[in-house]
């Protein structure tokens, strides 16, 4: 299940690449968002296309590969370096006796 799982997000990415890189360019967008005019900016771009519906269902599969591929690889097996080490009784710290208290100082200084 992961293999394919694999396999098919592997795909999916190629796929998104080719898809992306084949779309026409809309370079009149970018030009306006720095001072250039543009209708196409605050009104409808058209109808959508055919290459435009193929991408939005690629980047779904995409994000839903992901997500699944997160799932099943995310709960790996819990393990420790510390597994199979003895534990050892470290000695209680040695106390020593509080000193005696120190005379007060002359009242004069």
């Amino acid at each position: 299940m992961k293999l394919i799982l694999i396999l098919l997000h592997i795909a999916v990415c190629l796929a998104l690449i080719l898809i992306v890189l084949l779309q026409r360019g809309k370079g009149a967008g970018m030009g306006a968002a720095f001072g250039g005019s543009s209708q196409a900016v605050f009104g409808s771009a058209g109808a959508t296309t055919f290459m435009h519906k193929v991408t939005t269902a690629a980047a779904i599969v995409f994000m839903l590969t992901s997500l699944s591929l997160s799932f099943f690889f995310g709960r790996g097996a819990t393990s420790s370096i510390m597994e199979g080490v003895t534990q050892t009784e470290v000695p209680a710290a040695q106390t020593a006796p509080a000193p005696a208290s120190a005379p007060p100082p002359p009242a004069g200084q």
